[in-house]
């Protein structure tokens, strides 16, 4: 157990390290948005990290291996994405009203968030490291269910992503919100399925044979993460700044769609 609190501890460090790295991008860059790039590939890495780093000897197990790829994919898949992002867009609309907000204090302040973020993406690393040390033998049912469930999640997601960036590349889109393909269904359904990618952690990690307490730490993440991007980063601010800029169209939007969890719109 204590290895496993050393490696987590570790893992938290990194995620602190690359999240400064990421204040001193976006200090110098001016694009806010280059700090949740940063988080992603950072989670990524201190994903892998916790999966593979050998404890006690040994060579890393099938599920150490399996879940050490698709947390890589994970991080790799949203990290480009985003990167891609800030590097061709304006910046975030949430940074520039946090920058807006906070003024002159906005790099002290940003520092804090960040280094919050770090802290975070440490309680979300809790499930990685639970699922890859389960220690059931060889890989079963769960691991399968498990994985179709994670790579639902990251076609979903990017089907999203995709579809965004298809709408807001047609200038006669501008003022408008995008209701095409699966935000008709959801008014966040890249947040839906990166909630859901975190429901995966669980189902590797619960050993039912009651011989890895660890296990049950894979519930928090998903509950976690679910809380922040319904009440403190995600839906709140994206909203929030569609109200502003858009009221009449984002309240005809929200009268239709389904808030997060994806639903046949309303007629």
């Amino acid at each position: 157990m204590t290895g496993l609190l050393l490696l987590w501890g570790a893992a938290a460090a990194l995620l602190a390290v690359v999240m400064t790295a990421a204040f001193i991008t976006q200090q110098r860059t001016g694009q806010g948005g280059w700090a949740d790039a940063f988080w992603s590939f950072g989670l990524g890495a201190a994903g892998v990290l916790v999966a593979l780093y050998p404890l006690g000897g040994g060579n890393p197990s099938p599920r150490q291996w399996l879940v050490a790829a698709l947390i890589a994919a994970w991080g790799i898949r949203l990290g480009s994405h985003i990167a891609q992002r800030a590097a061709s867009e304006g910046e975030d609309a949430r940074y520039a009203r946090l920058r807006e907000e906070w003024a002159d204090s906005f790099g002290p302040k940003m520092f804090g968030f960040l280094m919050l973020q770090a802290g975070a993406a440490s309680v979300l690393v809790l499930g990685i490291l639970a699922a890859a040390r389960n220690p059931a033998p060889g890989l079963g049912v769960q691991d399968v269910a498990a994985t179709l469930v994670f790579v639902l999640a990251i076609v979903g997601e990017s089907t999203a992503d995709r579809q965004l960036s298809r709408f807001k590349s047609n200038p006669a889109n501008n003022g408008k919100i995008c209701d095409a393909g699966l935000w008709a269904w959801s008014r966040h359904p890249n947040y839906f399925f990166e909630w859901l990618g975190w429901c995966a952690w669980p189902i590797f990690a619960i050993n039912m044979g009651g011989d890895w307490h660890w296990g049950w730490l894979a519930l928090i993440p998903p509950v976690y993460i679910y809380w922040l991007l319904n009440s403190v980063s995600g839906v709140p601010l994206v909203e929030a700044h569609m109200q502003r800029t858009r009221p009449e169209a984002f309240d005809r939007y929200a009268a239709r769609t389904s808030r997060f969890f994806p639903r046949p719109p309303a007629s």
